[in-house]
């Protein structure tokens, strides 16, 4: 019935409330001017105010004012003096039309609001997009360098390899000592490319879920950075291997981005913690703290952690450490993954 009323024209709406409209009066009629329908005449206006357009409501309100005047005179409603009617009249019809505004008023704010609704809901669609469309990027890329990059890498590495056998046996042993070098460069930067690309797509991710992936990151932050980075665990975690637990490494990543960036970090903590009823990340670190640093709050990466943190349904903050530095918290409930 309600899909049905929604979805019909104006006109046949306009029509139905004047027929609700005659309704109410030939009631009003029947019933004697005892009793008083001044709050069934307003129904039409509602009606109209829900189906019809801002005239419609106007020429209902206007309508129920003349037919309510109509039917007391007809039922022979004595006025003392034509002052005292006609004062009461215009008090009916300012009723109606006050009932009309203040229905249209409602229905403006109504649609006004649903239409914020929606616009919050298009852009919550779009930022978790833009989330996934950054992820699957990252994901290419990382599986670029570890299947592209690092092959090739390795590939030079066993040229230069064979290279100083080759000149050692001729004796050459300056060349060869060169080409050693060279093997070792190749050997160094085939480790820090499969660092970043783990780090674009954390293996451990998926192979032995969220607590070994952050150890990793921890590794390869204290091996790529000028920076001691640890990694505890607590309690056995409710986080699956994807959903939640990707959206807490990449929370983990971006603060530690900030604090070697930003905060001028030396040691950089991590902890998880788990229970039943959720887990929590916190990354703590011993730089400059985000009082001497208040630009970088306002970034893209700390708007980024936080929607990410919404997504969970969790709780994110940033918060001064004890002993100065910035320790970023992160609480999720464990539940089902988005």
């Amino acid at each position: 019935m309600f899909r049905f009323l929604t979805r019909q024209s104006p006109t046949l709406a306009f029509i139905e409330a004047l027929a609700l409209l005659f309704a109410i009066t030939w009631l009003d009629l029947a019933t004697g001017h005892q009793v008083s329908l001044v709050l069934f005449y307003t129904a039409p206006i509602v009606f109209a105010v829900w189906l019809c357009d801002n005239k419609s409501v106007f020429v209902i309100a206007g309508l129920a004012g003349v037919l309510w005047s109509w039917a007391d005179l007809v039922l022979g409603h004595s006025y003392s003096t034509s002052t005292v009617q006609a004062w009461e009249i215009a008090i009916r019809f300012a009723f109606f039309l006050l009932i009309g505004l203040a229905g249209i008023g409602m229905r403006e704010k109504q649609h006004a609001s649903n239409a914020r609704i929606s616009l919050l809901e298009h852009t919550q669609r779009l930022e978790k997009q833009i989330i996934e469309v950054s992820e699957y990027e990252q994901q290419r890329i990382g599986r670029d360098l570890h299947d592209g990059l690092c092959q090739f890498l390795a590939a030079i590495g066993c040229a230069a390899t064979s290279l100083r056998i080759d000149l050692k046996e001729k004796g050459l042993d300056q060349l060869a000592a060169n080409a050693s070098e060279i093997e070792k460069l190749l050997s160094e930067s085939v480790k820090q490319a499969r660092d970043l690309s783990h780090g674009l797509i954390p293996v451990q991710l998926n192979e032995a879920g969220l607590p070994a992936a952050l150890n990793e990151l921890a590794v390869s932050t204290s091996r790529l950075l000028p920076v001691e980075c640890t990694f505890e665990a607590a309690g056995q975690s409710g986080i699956g291997q994807n959903g939640k637990a990707a959206h807490l490494y990449r929370i983990a990543q971006e603060a530690i981005h900030n604090a070697t960036k930003h905060g001028k970090a030396g040691k950089i903590d991590i902890r998880l913690s788990a229970n039943e009823s959720a887990t929590s990340l916190s990354i703590a670190d011993d730089g400059i703290g985000f009082s001497e640093n208040g630009n970088a709050l306002k970034g893209v990466g700390i708007s980024i952690m936080r929607y990410r943190a919404n997504l969970m349904e969790g709780q994110f903050a940033i918060e001064p450490g004890d002993r100065g530095g910035t320790i970023v918290l992160c609480t999720v409930p464990t539940g089902v993954e988005r």
